[in-house]
């Protein structure tokens, strides 16, 4: 196959980029990627070791003259977030994402690229196969699933890692030092579906698409619409004003994206068909009047379909639908200390009908603990307000800022003296694996930075190819300078 990313600089790490984009790496599903890493490793006598989590490191001793420098480790996760657009043909599972170049951007081809984090193992990599950089004693920490609860690194040995500095590679912003990072939950309800056979009428399929998505941390005070909470709205005014009867609804697919698109499949009587198209139409004239700066691919449309065997009693539809509408989404709580910060967050991210329950997942995150569990609890409240069964997840902490961190301090001199301004020293509003690493390994000194990236968690993801190289020569340069032991 042609390499599409090849004459790109610098060449080892879009080399590797390309190289990872070939194998499938689903969360959790990560091991046809894991196995030709290992074997990417084992073919340059590159030291391995996994953890009985499955997450691994690859090691390169000190190069001559480094030996009394501390020790580092470099790290990213090698599972991505996979999303696509609906009418995309493209199986995870077992295809490799389709790369190309839209001027100074990395992009794929309708479906999620996976530069989060896939940018950060390449340069791992390209640091392994290295010839002419100097560096202490490196290891590179590949960790597995992270994008859907972390649960590699919860399951990370406490004796796997031998650095004393880490610098994770999965922030995505140029120009910035991240130091802190919200904490994460994941609040879910299962509601018991009550139905009954449609009393005749026709049967249609409400979609709702277009929408940006993005990342539900990253991109959560940005305005952008939820398909999810959308779809509810909608179907609320229609069982109010038309006794529309629903089959199903879904929408999203991932905990840590806003939902893009959403479908429900409803029963209208022959009365009320002609009310109901007009009225889809209206609601998604309104819809696109309010959001139209934020949204401008947002759509509402109604194919026909068929008639479902059942649909949701007027008891359960009218429990359901009051709890979804109030379900909360988007920012709780602005940080009172750092201006610009979310603090405290949730996203309405999954609905699913299955054959007998409506499943509901929702995301919650905050730099604060006690902020987090408040905002899971009045989660549960709206899903018990529906007759929910709910479930909390084991979430993850936050990773506490230390403004004195000396490999902080030794990488903002470095900046500065490369590039003539100072870096933006921040912390951010997503989940980074950093805080549940600084658990097990309490004195590790910590670190993390990226090049820029755009619409992660969605079929618009991309990474900028000028802001990639930037990022390079940061890494080597901070890798060449690291600290005496």
């Amino acid at each position: 196959m042609a390499s599409v990313l090849g004459h790109l600089e610098p060449n080892a790490v879009w080399r590797n980029f390309e190289f990872i984009c070939n194998y499938p790496h689903p969360s959790k599903k990560e091991d046809k990627l894991v196995e030709a890493l290992l074997n990417w490793a084992k073919e340059r006598n590159i030291e391995v070791e996994k953890d009985e989590a499955g997450n691994f490191v690859m090691r390169k001793p000190a190069t001559p003259g480094m030996e009394n420098r501390r020790p580092i480790t470099v790290q990213g996760h090698v599972d991505m977030v996979c999303e696509k657009n609906a009418d995309v043909e493209f199986d995870f599972d077992n295809d490799g994402i389709q790369v190309w170049i839209d001027g100074d951007w990395v992009k794929a081809k309708g479906t999620t690229l996976g530069a989060d984090n896939g940018i950060g193992v390449a340069m791992g990599m390209a640091l392994l196969e290295s010839t002419d950089i100097a560096h202490p004693d490196l290891e590179v920490l590949c960790t597995l699933d992270e994008e859907t609860g972390m649960t590699g690194v919860l399951g990370l040995s406490e004796t796997l890692l031998k650095g004393q500095i880490l610098i994770n590679l999965d922030s995505e912003e140029d120009g910035a030092f991240t130091i802190g990072c919200a904490g994460g939950l994941n609040t879910m309800g299962s509601y018991k579906i009550e139905a009954e056979a449609p009393a005749g009428g026709k049967a249609f399929k409400l979609v709702i698409k277009g929408l940006r998505g993005g990342h539900s941390g990253i991109e959560i005070h940005d305005g952008r619409g939820n398909a999810a909470k959308f779809m509810t709205r909608l179907l609320a005014n229609l069982s109010d004003k038309l006794n529309v009867r629903i089959a199903d609804f879904n929408s999203g697919n991932k905990h840590n994206a806003i939902p893009r698109e959403a479908f429900a499949t409803v029963v209208v009587s022959d009365a009320a068909v002609a009310d109901f198209n007009a009225y889809v139409k209206q609601f998604g004239e309104t819809l696109f009047n309010e959001y139209k700066s934020k949204e401008p691919g947002l759509t509402v449309f109604v194919e026909e379909a068929a008639m479902p065997a059942k649909v949701w009693t007027a008891n359960f539809q009218n429990n359901i639908l009051r709890s979804f509408y109030l379900m909360p989404h988007g920012v709780y709580r602005m940080s009172p200390d750092i201006a610009g910060l979310v603090q405290t967050s949730t996203n309405m991210a999954i609905v699913e009908t299955h054959e007998d329950e409506v499943y509901m997942l929702t995301s919650q995150r905050s730099s604060v603990d006690s902020e987090k569990r408040d905002l899971g609890y009045k989660v549960k409240l709206a899903m018990e307000a529906g007759g929910a069964v709910v479930s909390v997840g084991d979430g993850y902490p936050a990773w506490e800022p230390n403004i004195n961190s000396p490999i902080l301090q030794q990488a903002a001199k470095i900046y500065e003296e490369k590039y003539g301004n100072k870096p933006v020293i921040e912390a951010i509003h997503a989940g980074l694996e950093c805080g549940l690493i600084g658990e097990k390994y309490p004195n590790m000194d910590m670190l993390s930075f990226g090049p820029n990236l755009e619409d992660v968690h969605s079929p618009d993801e991309k990474i900028q190819i000028s802001s990639t190289a930037k990022c390079w020569d940061l890494l080597v340069e901070i890798i060449k300078n690291t600290p005496e032991k």
